[in-house]
């Protein structure tokens, strides 16, 4: 699946084969130690934000998940 701004795009690619490389690899096997894939999330976000702002795409109320964020139950 493509990312919401194409420019976007390659780095939405490699943050997910560095996820699923970690996952299949590290997680699965009892492995949770660091997260290798942060610094390649942050610049997918950073990327994603822009391209939601330059497309004046509305997101009042919507919560955004990542690294060393927690959900919160409401």
């Amino acid at each position: 699946m493509n990312s919401v701004g194409e420019e976007c795009t390659e780095l939405k690619r490699d943050y997910d084969m560095c996820f699923n490389r970690w996952f299949a690899e590290k997680f699965l096997k009892g492995d949770r130690s660091g997260d290798p894939c942060t610094e390649v999330f942050k610049k997918y976000q950073l990327c994603v934000q822009k391209a939601i702002k330059d497309k004046d795409i509305p997101i009042d109320g919507v919560e955004f998940m990542g690294p060393n964020k927690e959900k919160t139950d409401r």
